[in-house]
């Protein structure tokens, strides 16, 4: 893929590009993907958390990330039952207002709700929407046997959508592409981690979420262009705690909160998007490609409340994340509504307890916009570790 959809960022200094990233990313109306569209080229959304986007990308089809909106829920309300999350109603929203166009809808059972919410899309949109059964139980032999016959699935019906068919090379290059993007997106972790005063989490939030509405060359691209603008940097580092964020992995906090939780901490690390950044190491482009990516799901991969590997428990990789960034404290956040996010707000603070680390806790919703209460809040608790 060659095509470019983002606005010309070539050039420009890093607080426009900055700027640019984070309008595109607060509006509902996703102009790039429009903009991909206009080029007679298909669309697959995905819905929280992962998924294989290198199947998508190989049959030349825009993957995009599915992750709600900061949009009234007009329609989709009357499709759905009472006390479900925000993330569910505004992504349906987006697709009956004809804000997102696909051509394919992808979901997962991450939950009650997202389990439904394939059948509610297909009854309602013009196009297929489909679940893809990630493994129950990675820690199975069949695992990674059963997820490639899965993936060989889903590559079928992207390729009776996209109208062409997918080879092995196809695939191969894609996932390159795809490693290259991974890496990149350490780098710039890293960065945010070694001199989070160089780079907010705010900042690397819009960095990372573009790259689920542009092609993933583009935003390769991107990347490189930018990381050495923000090394180069002048901001002095400043009397602020370390502190990683946990809660991010599925409904997405506004951008104000993330700004205003800047305003005080240092965010060193984080699971926002985790699905964009969920394989950790690269994906090996030799041999079946659909077995190598089933393989690095299961063996390559992160942690998120919704897969439950006993060799990644939550409490351990949270209490591990912080380790390695050198974090002082932990946010631990979840979004209204979220059964799974807010059964590991408990086991998040209890792990913490036992310790003897301080954590924030608390909770938000796409659609707020109100950020005084939780700034007095941050502040209050900053100050008594602070002036300890």
């Amino acid at each position: 893929m060659t095509e470019r959809v983002l606005e010309d960022w070539r050039g420009r200094p890093l607080p426009e590009v900055l700027e640019r990233c984070a309008e595109l990313v607060e509006d509902p109306d996703f102009p790039t993907v429009r903009r991909w569209r206009e080029l007679g080229r298909g669309v697959l959304g995905h819905f929280q958390v992962y998924f294989p986007e290198e199947i998508a990308h190989a049959a030349g089809m825009l993957p995009v990330k599915v992750r709600g909106a900061a949009v009234e829920s007009r329609q989709a309300d009357s499709h759905f039952g009472s006390y479900l999350c925000s993330i569910l109603r505004s992504s349906l929203e987006l697709a009956l207002t004809g804000r997102l166009e696909l051509d394919l809808f992808v979901t997962h059972p991450i939950c009650d709700a997202a389990r439904n919410l394939a059948g509610i899309w297909a009854r309602n949109l013009p196009y297929p929407a489909r679940i893809l059964y990630l493994p129950q139980n990675p820690n199975s032999a069949y695992a990674v046997e059963y997820l490639s016959e899965e993936y060989a699935g889903l590559l079928r019906e992207v390729e009776e959508v996209a109208g062409r068919r997918v080879t092995g090379a196809d695939l191969q290059r894609s996932i390159a592409v795809f490693n290259e993007n991974r890496r990149l997106l350490r780098a710039l972790y890293a960065i945010k981690s070694r001199t989070p005063w160089l780079l907010s989490v705010d900042e690397a939030y819009t960095l990372v979420v573009v790259g689920g509405l542009i092609p993933r060359e583009e935003h390769n691209q991107l990347l490189e262009a930018v990381m050495p603008l923000i090394e180069r940097r002048s901001t002095r580092e400043q009397d602020r705690i370390r502190v990683v964020l946990e809660g991010g992995y599925c409904e997405q906090p506004p951008l104000d909160l993330l700004r205003t939780i800047a305003q005080s901490c240092y965010v060193v690390d984080d699971d926002l998007l985790i699905g964009l950044r969920w394989i950790v190491e690269d994906v090996p482009t030799a041999g079946d490609p659909l077995l190598n990516l089933a393989e690095a799901y299961v063996n390559r991969s992160s942690y998120s409340p919704v897969q439950h590997d006993l060799r990644k428990p939550k409490e351990a990789m949270l209490l591990r994340r912080m380790r390695d960034a050198g974090a002082d404290a932990a946010i631990i956040a979840a979004a209204k509504m979220c059964e799974p996010g807010l059964d590991e707000q408990v086991a998040y603070a209890r792990a913490l307890d036992a310790e003897g680390i301080p954590y924030f806790v608390t909770e938000f919703e796409e659609k707020m916009t109100s950020f005084d209460h939780l700034q007095i809040q941050l502040e209050t608790f900053v100050e008594s570790l602070l002036f300890d």
